[in-house]
């Protein structure tokens, strides 16, 4: 049988996650890339540089970010091997579940739901920001029920699904490799003038990275929700990315919502397809079905995981 690391990271992650007085005393993985990928946009994306210029500089700092993540992933791994030996794949497991990010994704959804539940729409504009990118002034109860079910879907691929797929593949350096990969898309991987050149290659990075792992959740979300295939087949495409469309049109399927749609960001309002030929309106109740959704789903990862681990 093979080491269970994506067990113990999975059960680790869902139980404490990544407690707060940890996060207040050292921060947290992530935001190490953040820093190095902030330093290296500061000196590097200058707007008098070429558009080629600044490409070739987003290419450097996205291979040197993912070469500082997978090193020191690798150095850790080897030195558990040494220090530990057979017990190793403790420490390993260890530390992948900072790399998961179940328990945070659920923390920061839950709340919304609440708000909602509570009629307080302004708690819950305010909740549904911290985890979206578009404008919520103007969000009414079903915008922000929407908005945090689109976000929720989204994530199982980039916040779950992708880290547990590389840490099976290339163990805890392709965990944190991904990881660095996703950070700096989320960072710079923008189309904006200013990032357009730099994030090129974070951009692209990512789109690769995610190319299996977004259609895994998409398949995951319609078993877990028993349904959504059609719409997942048949609308996945209309999502400006080229994977986050499969898990949120899994979900949309399986709730028999139509999400996404014409968005504003930053005051400027985006037409985008909708997903899914459902309801409108959702409501609180759709958002606690979504996290149920997803509660099933993570079960579902955790069986698979162990699965694998047993078979090997």
């Amino acid at each position: 049988m093979a080491e269970p690391v994506a067990v113990l990271a999975i059960a680790v992650d869902a139980a404490i996650g990544w407690p707060a007085p940890l996060y207040a005393r050292i921060g947290h993985p992530v935001g190490g890339f953040a820093r190095l990928i902030g330093l290296a946009e500061t000196r590097w994306n200058r707007p008098e540089w070429s558009a080629a210029t600044r490409r070739a500089a987003g290419v450097v700092t996205i291979v040197g970010v993912v070469a500082v993540a997978s090193g020191v992933a690798l150095a850790a791994t080897a030195l558990a091997r040494l220090v530990l030996g057979p017990a190793a794949w403790l420490a390993i497991g260890l530390m992948a579940a900072p790399g998961v990010a179940i328990r945070s994704l659920y923390d920061h959804v839950v709340p919304v739901a609440r708000a909602l539940e509570a009629s307080d729409l302004e708690s819950a504009r305010a909740r549904v920001a911290m985890i979206v990118g578009r404008d919520v002034a103007s969000l009414d109860e079903a915008g922000v029920a929407r908005a945090a079910i689109e976000s929720l879907a989204e994530s199982v691929c980039d916040g779950v699904v992708a880290p547990l797929f590389w840490l099976l593949v290339a163990g805890l350096p392709g965990l944190w490799a991904y990881k660095a990969i996703n950070t700096a898309d989320s960072l710079i991987g923008h189309r904006e003038e200013r990032w357009r050149a730099f994030g090129w290659a974070a951009a692209r990075t990512d789109d690769v990275a995610n190319l299996i792992p977004a259609r895994l959740s998409g398949v995951l979300l319609c078993v877990a929700g028993l349904g959504g295939w059609r719409t997942m087949r048949r609308d996945a495409g209309n999502h400006a990315s080229p994977n986050a469309g499969w898990p949120e049109a899994a979900m949309a399927g399986a709730l028999g919502l139509r999400l996404a749609g014409p968005i504003a960001y930053d005051g400027v309002r985006v037409a985008k397809p909708y997903i899914g030929d459902g309801r409108a309106d959702a409501t609180a109740s759709d958002l606690r079905a979504a996290l149920g959704i997803y509660r099933r789903a993570c079960v579902l990862l955790l069986v698979i995981a162990g699965g694998i681990a047993w078979a090997l």
